[in-house]
């Protein structure tokens, strides 16, 4: 099943709440970044909420979401549009350890303490930004803080990745459900009945549950109003003709300096590791163009 979101409203449009498959989407970043699975696990979460929280905008407006902790894992940065498009990479991708106490990944444990950061680019002068400290490193809670604190809006988070034994990803998705002005005590209740009896969303996208399917699970026996369906998928912003554009943006004089040191030029992408190379002849025909 090819990796989307679905967006919703429930109870009379007092609550908002999206849905969304990852696997293949979270495969590709494990495959971009060689993730061991601890640090899978972490990454795979972050991009699958950047993805919803991307589906979030309008237009060309971006989001990109850092989750600076002090763990080994390092910054987890991941960065998505209004089109479900998204991306991430992690500090340290070869973290993993032994399950936690509860066995599952032990992903606080690789995030450590620290900050989680959400920056808007809405087409405007100044970006919209939002900071709040790390409150459990498992992801999903440290999301729900932040709406709940920086963007005032009470929410429920959720996001898992399950890894097999060779660092596969075999299943990914997540859900973010948010309580809007209007909503009933009543709802507000049932709402949190139901998600605390949810199975871990991973287990249901691995069971085959579409993310239309998490939301009837989610909402059983509510009418569920269902908006828009968006594909989502991994891809990259990076390409030859922007490096270039970056190298030229040196300078003739820092071009020459590369090519009488190195010979040439190198670069590497952080989000999908694809390689540049620039040989003295390429950096001679930017230097010229000067």
């Amino acid at each position: 099943m090819k990796d989307y979101l679905v967006k919703a409203t429930v109870y009379n449009g007092s609550i908002r709440a999206y849905a969304a498959s990852t696997t293949e989407t979270v495969s590709e970043t494990q495959r971009r970044q060689d993730t061991w699975a601890t640090a899978s696990a972490a990454i795979g979460r972050t991009v699958t909420i950047t993805s919803m929280m991307g589906a979030m905008l309008k237009g060309e407006d971006t989001i990109t979401v850092k989750v600076e902790g002090d763990g080994p894992v390092g910054a987890i940065v991941a960065d998505a549009n209004s089109k479900g498009e998204v991306r991430g990479y992690v500090g340290n991708p070869h973290v993993d350890f032994e399950l936690n106490s509860i066995g599952k990944l032990d992903v606080a444990r690789a995030v450590g303490a620290g900050t989680l950061s959400v920056v808007k680019d809405l087409g405007m002068r100044d970006y919209f930004t939002g900071s709040v400290p790390i409150v459990s490193g498992e992801i999903s809670e440290d999301f729900t803080y932040y709406f709940a604190t920086s963007e005032q809006v009470p929410s429920a988070v959720g996001a898992g990745v399950l890894v097999n034994p060779d660092h596969s990803i075999l299943a990914a998705g997540g859900f973010i459900v948010q309580v809007l002005p209007g909503a009933s005590d009543e709802v507000i209740d049932k709402l949190e009945r139901h998600i605390q009896a949810l199975p871990p969303i991973s287990s249901l996208v691995q069971e085959g549950y579409t993310p239309e399917q998490i939301l009837e699970r989610l909402f059983e026996g509510a009418d569920i109003n269902f908006l828009e369906t968006m594909p989502i998928v991994f891809k990259c912003k990076c390409s030859r003709e922007r490096v270039e554009r970056a190298i030229a943006g040196l300078g003739s004089d820092e071009i020459q300096a590369m090519i009488e040191e190195d010979g040439g030029a190198d670069a590497n992408c952080h989000f999908c590791n694809e390689h540049y190379h620039f040989s003295k002849e390429d950096l001679e025909r930017l230097k010229e163009a000067q």
